[in-house]
């Protein structure tokens, strides 16, 4: 309960931080019609949703801790309950952080694991859907280590790091992630959060990492045409998007690793158009 009660602290008073953003006087409209940006790990997720948080009207929440610690629960759940109890969660978090006024950004790229339970809460809700390609998410979670053989600590809401299998595991599989090589670890995580996040395609809009880099402003004139926002502000805040990261696995990953990650996500790249 302790450990709860801090998160949910920790999480209002970094809201309360961004709580000054011009809204709308229509509490109730603005609360059905939230943003939620999701993908693996390491995929652009923040920096979208930092991006769409500069648009007025709307607030990037970051990763709310309290949200992002009941994942697995939630996931464990009818999806109703789950609607439920997740509804409640973030209309406690807008409500204590004074920005009932704006439509909230919420950036767990765990949430793609409960994207029916928020579209049930929500229906309205728009859905951001990052995708990288899956060698250069990898090249990026090898050097965070944070799936890595060995690795002690713990994250930002008391997960422990380290080799063993996540609730997004196969039922089945977790001895076999556990063995796994790191690199094929990886491009595992990858694989079933891109599947995840997949699940509901009318209310999604897919934006790609790398055509993000190559073209801001277009890829503003989609994603703000989804989520319903000013496509000149919101490209003007994507074009801060660090291009030079773009390819980085044919620098930082061995044959051997690009094989491992391959060995996981191979069906779905070819399916994405990543070869």
């Amino acid at each position: 309960m302790a450990a709860d009660t801090r998160l949910f602290a920790g999480a209002v008073a970094r809201v309360l931080a961004r709580a000054h953003r011009h809204g709308s006087d229509d509490l109730d409209a603005v609360a059905e019609r939230p943003v939620f940006v999701l993908g693996a790990p390491r995929s652009g997720t923040t920096f979208v949703a930092g991006s769409i948080g500069r648009v007025p009207g709307l607030v990037d929440l970051g990763e709310l801790k309290p949200w992002k610690a009941a994942i697995p629960r939630f996931a464990s759940l009818p999806e109703d309950a789950a609607a439920g109890e997740l509804r409640d969660m973030l209309e406690t978090i807008r409500r204590y952080g004074l920005v009932r006024h704006l439509r909230a950004v919420e950036q767990s790229p765990e949430t793609a694991f409960i994207l029916g339970a928020v579209l049930h809460a929500y229906p309205q809700a728009a859905v951001v859907h990052m995708v990288r390609d899956p060698r250069d998410v990898a090249a990026s979670l090898l050097q965070k280590g944070w799936l890595r053989a060995g690795r002690e600590g713990r994250d930002d809401v008391g997960a422990p790091y380290g080799h063993h299998a996540r609730f997004w595991v196969e039922p089945g599989r977790e001895e076999e992630f556990d063995r796994a090589d790191d690199a094929r670890r990886a491009g595992w995580a990858w694989r079933r959060y891109v599947t995840a996040a997949r699940a509901a395609p009318s209310a999604t809009v897919e934006v790609r990492y790398e055509e993000l880099a190559a073209d801001p402003e277009t890829a503003a004139e989609r994603l703000a045409a989804h989520i319903g926002a000013d496509p000149v502000i919101l490209a003007r805040a994507l074009a801060r998007v660090h291009a030079e990261s773009v390819g980085r696995w044919r620098r930082n990953l061995t044959p051997e690793q690009v094989a491992e990650v391959e060995s996981e996500a191979a069906e779905l790249m070819e399916e994405l158009g990543f070869s």
